[in-house]
């Protein structure tokens, strides 16, 4: 944040000058209002310093020339939405020739912006209601400009579908701010700076000591978490032990061609579990003679099995439907049980 605000601190002073400055002087601008909050170290302010120099450098590069002041910068608005106060401020704004308005943003996002972004974009859309409101003028562009690659991103203004949808969000924000609903959600900028209030950071602010509730051994819930993790990792080590010892045991009843091994007190028996299955067109064939393909709802292969259990059935529609019956998959299935003492 502190970075940004540096940034636009900067646009702000080359856009509002009556004649654009020089780069040094608008570089020597950069230096006196550098504000240094939020960094980790030195190191990554000086990398971020840099940064922000090259940006403005290749700013001034391309807006020097030919330049002509916009029609507002960092304009403050004020408008009512049925009743809801909104207040903001426009990093640009431009009179087009053909007297409607063009709006600008300044961003320092790393990535590009893309065409799904600026159209779904609720800033600009919010910016474009303002506007209209402030101005009494029809909003003709909407632009983010990328300053990391010095890239305008624009987009045509909004339709009213998409106004009225944020005029209503307007209405449902405001809502739950009067009734203090401010539910928690993870993003990619977490933590914020109110983290003591955030269920999923508070925990950091309660005491050091917290303790499981009485009924539980009096160990800190920190510890627990410890022992959680450790857990999981055990029980994932344990499940890979397991399944190789399960292969173990099924690779060796498969090349002996027997379906039970013996330990010293228990037991394990290998089944191979078939599923099976029929083609459509084949049952068919054999039903609708006989005039019952009704009888399993067109193709219904658990009607079709019933079939072949039921005595009413013709002995030869039986046989055919059992022939028909086919392999679909199989699995190996071990089966544990206690070794008796005759055994």
């Amino acid at each position: 944040m502190s970075f940004g605000t540096t940034i636009h601190a900067c646009i702000e002073y080359f856009l509002k000058a009556r004649t654009p400055p020089p780069l040094e002087k608008l570089l020597d601008y950069y230096e006196k209002n550098w504000l240094s909050g939020g960094y980790a170290s030195a190191e990554e302010e000086q990398g971020y310093k840099d940064y922000g120099r090259q940006i403005l450098r290749q700013f001034w590069e391309t807006h020097y020339p030919g330049f002509h002041p916009p029609a507002a910068v960092e304009k403050s608005f004020y408008i009512d939405v049925e009743g809801v106060k909104v207040q903001g401020f426009f990093d640009r704004v431009d009179k087009l020739p053909s007297g409607g308005l063009a709006i600008t943003d300044y961003k320092t996002n790393r990535e590009l912006f893309t065409t799904e972004y600026l159209a779904n974009n609720l800033q600009l859309t919010i910016y474009q209601i303002a506007a209209e409101k402030t101005w009494g003028l029809p909003v003709e562009r909407l632009t983010l400009y990328h300053l990391v690659t010095n890239t305008p991103c624009s987009c045509p203004p909004r339709g009213r579908e998409q106004v009225e949808a944020a005029q209503r969000l307007i209405l449902e924000v405001a809502e739950k701010i009067t009734r203090g609903h401010f539910p928690a959600v993870e993003n990619d900028t977490c933590p914020c700076d109110f983290t003591e209030h955030c269920p999923y950071y508070r925990h950091l602010y309660l005491t050091a000591g917290e303790v499981l509730p009485k009924e539980s051994p009096a160990v800190a819930i920190g510890e627990v978490v410890e022992s959680y993790v450790s857990l999981q990792s055990r029980i994932k080590e344990l499940e890979k032990q397991l399944e190789e010892t399960r292969q173990t045991i099924i690779e060796y009843c498969e090349k002996e061609g027997i379906s039970r091994i013996f330990g010293t007190r228990h037991e394990v028996t290998y089944h191979l579990v078939k599923r099976t299955g029929f083609d459509e067109e084949e049952v068919r064939r054999i039903l609708e003679p006989a005039d019952l393909w009704g009888r399993v709802l067109g193709f219904d292969e658990s009607l079709v099995k019933k079939l072949l259990a039921d005595g009413t059935v013709p002995g030869h529609i039986r046989r055919q439907l059992e022939a028909a019956e086919r392999i679909i998959s199989s699995h190996p299935y071990l089966r544990v049980r206690p070794r008796t003492e005759e055994e």
